[in-house]
Parts: C-alpha cells; sequence; structure tokens
C-alpha cells in the first residue's frame, strides 16, 4: 500500500497591507548593500517621485507585467477534525506592477534656443485661419 503525501498546505490569506516590488539598477544594489550605505531619500515633484543617492537621482516609474508575483508567507491552518495546525504557506498579496528606476541626468539650465515668439510651422501655415 502507497502513502501520499499532501505536499505543502497553501492558504489563501491576504492582509491589508499593499506591496510593490522595486527594480534596483545594480549600481544602486551595491551601494545599499555595502557596509557604509548612504542614505537615500525619497522626494515628489509635481511630475514624478524621484530617489535621491548622494550622487545620483533616480525617477521611479509604475509598469505593469504580464506576470503576476504571489507573495508568500509563513501559515499555520488546523484541518477539520484535527487539534494539531498544519504548517504550510499562505498567499498574502498578488503583485501586478513593478516600479522601475531610471537614472535622471540633471536639467539644463542654460538654454540655446532663443523665444522668437513663433508657435512652429504647423501654427504659422494653419493657424492664422482659425
Amino acid at each position: 500500500m502507497s502513502t501520499q503525501d499532501a505536499g505543502i498546505p497553501l492558504t489563501h490569506a491576504p492582509d491589508s497591507r499593499g506591496y510593490k516590488l522595486l527594480e534596483l539598477p545594480p549600481e544602486l544594489e551595491a551601494l545599499l548593500t555595502a557596509e557604509d550605505a548612504p542614505v537615500v531619500t525619497l522626494t515628489s515633484t509635481p511630475a514624478a517621485a524621484l530617489l535621491k543617492t548622494p550622487d545620483k537621482t533616480y525617477k521611479l516609474l509604475q509598469k505593469n507585467t504580464s506576470n503576476s508575483l504571489i507573495i508568500l508567507a509563513p501559515h499555520a491552518s488546523t484541518p477539520p477534525g484535527s487539534d494539531t495546525p498544519a504548517i504550510g504557506l499562505g498567499a498574502i498579496a498578488t503583485v501586478h506592477e513593478t516600479i522601475e528606476l531610471v537614472a535622471q541626468t540633471e536639467p539644463q539650465t542654460i538654454s540655446n534656443l532663443k523665444n522668437t515668439g513663433s508657435k512652429g510651422k504647423w501654427h504659422e501655415k494653419f493657424g492664422r485661419g482659425r
């Protein structure tokens, strides 16, 4: 007679936290895992959220993924008719988006372009008759 193992019990046990997956560029991961890791700050501008390190600034971009990520945590549940809890895993959340960090270049403060008052060729050709 063979015995079958039920495997690892998996239950749906969502919690009320919101999870986001943050993709770190290799240079930022190395910086954060160093023994003398610097302080990083999160700031916001009207256009974007920014993560700042002492020498670089990263823009946070949310992107949807086609493959969802299920976050698991240890979970104990008591099966019906038993007093002993079964140790297993609980699916606590599903993540459909990731946050990507894109290195920002410093904005150019001095522009070589002059303001001529013109609104562009299309406007010059077709906008007068409006």
